[in-house]
């Protein structure tokens, strides 16, 4: 593992998770403690977690997205709360239900400063986006992870739509290979 790898943490973790039946959310909003419904400006209760700090994301069709938590461990923990949770006020929840990992946000660094300029010429501009009058960083999407990697002048970067732990390193990997062999990285 290269020290570039190593800079690699992992920000959030997004999972799904479905409880396969309608639920009265104005009901758990009651019931449940730390929660935030308002149907005009949001269609799904939001359950706020401490240990691990997450939040659920409860919709009336059962489905349940977890964001925030900072690892897949977490991100399970949460689910798992928010199941036993719902189990304790009457809902039938299956023992365990299925946990899709949807998105995993990661944060890099690739310890030198970066000409995007010459960096979205160098990599070819089909699968790039920069525009700095709008975002400072370059947009990179690759195929092999299929992710989307953001690149800033100071070398620090997001990586974001892995499913995987390891879809940011092998992501970093390939960025840093490709602008070595460009002449951007020493």
């Amino acid at each position: 593992m290269s020290v570039t790898t190593e800079s690699i943490q992992v920000e959030n973790v997004v999972a799904s998770s479905d409880i396969d039946q309608e639920l009265d959310l104005e009901t758990l909003s009651e019931d449940l403690g730390a929660t935030d419904f308002d149907p005009d400006n949001f269609p799904g209760l939001v359950y706020r977690m401490h240990d691990p700090k997450a939040a659920a994301l409860i919709f009336r069709s059962g489905k349940v997205v977890c964001t925030g938590a900072k690892s897949v461990d977490d991100v399970t923990t949460a689910l798992e709360h928010v199941f036993e949770e719902l189990r304790e006020l009457g809902v039938d929840v299956a023992a365990s239900p299925a946990i899709e990992i949807q998105n995993i946000v990661s944060s890099g660094d690739l310890d030198h400063t970066l000409n995007l300029n010459a960096i979205a010429i160098g990599l070819g501009l089909e699968n790039i986006e920069y525009e700095p009058e709008q975002f400072p960083g370059l947009v990179y999407r690759l195929d092999n992870p299929d992710v989307v990697a953001l690149l800033f002048g100071s070398g620090k970067l997001v990586i974001t739509g892995g499913k995987q732990l390891d879809d940011a390193e092998q992501a970093l990997t390939k960025i840093e290979s490709q602008l070595k062999d460009l002449g951007f990285l020493d």
